[in-house]
């Protein structure tokens, strides 16, 4: 297989782990974590532990002894299957002078693993690192990319069939072995009806209701369910703004399947004309651009505006107390609409940005600008939110 140069987000790791004590490198299983860590610390070292090796699990029963002495950064990949290190890893961090830095590695977000954000609270330095963006495999490989997914390999896979067994075999063992590891006690079949549910909702508002009746469960049961696949970066829930309007908005959170991939998997879409005929194709568009914004810009706060007027923005970010809007349209040529107007207006937008399929940029209206999507992979677009 290819592969795909991450130089940027290694040099990202390199700089939290020399000006901080405790880096926690989070995101799904399989999104090429265990590869950056072994950029920084070999596998071969006595500094890197795999707790998924038993080898590694012995060599940690007495973990004080086993991590005071070493020098330098130590790796600890695979975290969520021994919390109990945490409050270890705080007594570490504090030595003076400091001897050693971790870097370690989880496949939960903090919040699921409250410990992490708890016991080093001060004191942890959080990346969070998904599949492949864009700006990873370049402008060229937009279809590829969006039909795919970012995982490595479901995206460097030789051809179609092999990306989609890939694929299903993630699924498969992400709900039959993962899942339970984590603690989350909900039955494979049971969580598989239900992410499949997610994906049908995909760049829709979200409403508990509907699956509850369709599982037979209560609703609590099914914000459970939600908050545990949000937890373990399956799907980005994007919670609704505010303001104080006279107009009334929209209050649900609106729910995304993170990986275009996994979603098009969940969905049965195989290939691009499967894609392109699909009734979902406007909203998998919709939910590829955003994710892959969010991730690129790491925005202060991102959520998503609307009224029951009709008026709405996909994307509000946040970055240094300034407001941006984004607008998601699969269109030849976007022009300015009353939506645009109404979210300028009424959400004090500092510049709205709307991005499609085309291959120039160009003006709408004053602080509007229509944008190509491929320059997600350029350097460029950050120049729009400064």
């Amino acid at each position: 297989m290819a592969k795909v140069d991450r130089r940027r987000l290694e040099e990202a790791v390199r700089r939290a782990l020399r000006q901080g004590r405790v880096v926690e490198l989070v995101g799904p299983r399989q999104a090429g974590k265990t590869t950056l860590a072994r950029a920084v610390v070999s596998a071969a070292s006595p500094n890197y532990f795999d707790l998924e090796n038993p080898t590694d699990v012995a060599r940690l029963t007495e973990p004080m002894t086993a991590l005071a002495g070493l020098r330098g950064v130590v790796v600890i990949d695979e975290i969520q299957r021994r919390p109990d290190l945490f409050p270890i890893l705080r007594v570490l961090a504090d030595r003076v002078p400091l001897p050693a830095r971790f870097l370690v590695l989880g496949s939960a977000s903090p919040g699921l693993l409250r410990q992490s954000s708890e016991s080093l609270a001060g004191r942890l330095h959080v990346i969070e690192i998904g599949g492949f963006l864009l700006g990873d495999v370049g402008q060229t490989a937009l279809e590829r990319h969006w039909r795919r997914g970012g995982f490595p390999r479901a995206y460097l896979a030789r051809n179609e069939l092999e990306s989609w067994t890939w694929r299903d075999q993630f699924i498969r063992t992400f709900l039959e072995r993962d899942v339970p590891q984590l603690g989350i006690g909900i039955a494979a079949p049971t969580l598989l009806r239900f992410w499949t549910m997610v994906a049908h909702y995909h760049g829709q508002t979200w409403n508990n209701a509907e699956p509850a009746r369709s599982l037979g469960v209560s609703e609590p049961t099914i914000r459970r369910y939600l908050d545990a696949l949000a937890g373990v970066f399956m799907i980005r829930q994007l919670p609704p703004w505010h303001e104080n309007l006279a107009k009334r908005q929209i209050k649900s959170p609106k729910v995304y399947v993170r990986d275009s991939g996994l979603l098009h998997h969940l969905l049965g879409i195989r290939t691009h004309a499967d894609l392109l005929r699909h009734p979902k194709l406007g909203a998998s568009w919709e939910g590829y651009v955003v994710e892959q914004i969010v991730r690129t810009l790491g925005p202060d706060d991102a959520y998503f505006w609307g009224t029951h007027g009709g008026a709405e923005l996909d994307l509000l970010l946040f970055r240094q107390s300034r407001r941006y809007g984004i607008e998601v349209k699969r269109a030849d040529a976007p022009q300015l609409t009353a939506s645009m107007r109404s979210a300028l207006t009424d959400l004090g937008l500092e510049r709205l940005v709307v991005v499609y399929p085309g291959g120039r940029r160009y003006r709408v209206g004053p602080r509007v600008t229509v944008v190509p999507v491929d320059e997600l992979a350029s350097a460029s677009w950050a120049t729009l939110f400064h």
